[in-house]
């Protein structure tokens, strides 16, 4: 039997769960463990779209509209508070968390990428960064609290990398529907696409540096 709902498709997201979906899918990736897997770039972006003139057209619903007030306050809220859920995790269950290097969800590797993130870019930089990161958002914020990243210091920055990433990809999606209303399917895709790859090149970059490493 064929699920209605495809929670890694942002447009059927969006479409069976409107606003409230939007918000909940935002707090999940950044704040429940769980939750790495669900197109936060993507859904951001559409939710902009969806708050557009394009609206009725992408999402082939006659009258179907989103509140761009509404997505960009709940937009950071929920952003913010998942992470700060996230570190709060980490601060007060880091050691049960890593106590299993085989766990499902975390590995000891994991600690040792986040302190050479954080070494390389400072505490501050690495949580904004990750905002920007599939997956790394969702476990840097956990990671952050296990390091013993002062609560107030980790708010602080949680709050700029929140506010810019949310309302950035919304503004984005927001300005792209209305400039391109009535033509909007035929560059939709590969605006999509595009933002999915910018937001994978860090990890691929990565990934290339660590290659290089061991072979050294």
């Amino acid at each position: 039997m064929e699920l209605a709902v495809n929670v890694l498709d942002a447009q059927s997201m969006i479409t069976a769960f409107g606003l409230a979906g939007i918000l909940a899918v935002i707090f999940a990736e950044t704040g429940l463990l769980i939750g790495f897997f669900l197109p936060g770039d993507s859904l951001l972006f559409l939710a902009g779209v969806g708050a557009s003139g394009a609206a009725a057209e992408v999402f082939d619903r006659p009258g179907f509209h989103l509140s761009l007030p509404a997505l960009l306050v709940g937009a950071p809220l929920c952003a913010i508070a998942g992470a700060q859920v996230g570190h709060l995790l980490g601060a007060r269950l880091g050691s049960k968390l890593f106590a299993r290097p085989d766990s499902r969800l975390f590995k000891a590797e994991y600690v040792a990428k986040a302190e050479t993130y954080f070494t390389k870019y400072g505490a501050g930089k690495a949580v904004v960064l990750a905002r920007f990161v599939p997956i790394v958002r969702t476990f840097l914020n956990p990671v952050a609290g296990v390091l013993g990243m002062r609560a107030g210091a980790f708010l602080l920055w949680n709050v700029v990398g929140g506010v810019v990433w949310t309302i950035g990809i919304i503004l984005l999606g927001y300005r792209l529907g209305d400039s391109l209303k009535g033509s909007i399917d035929t560059y939709l895709l590969p605006a999509i696409a595009l933002i999915i790859a910018l937001s994978l090149l860090p990890v691929l970059v990565e990934v290339v540096r660590s290659r290089r490493a061991a072979t050294r």
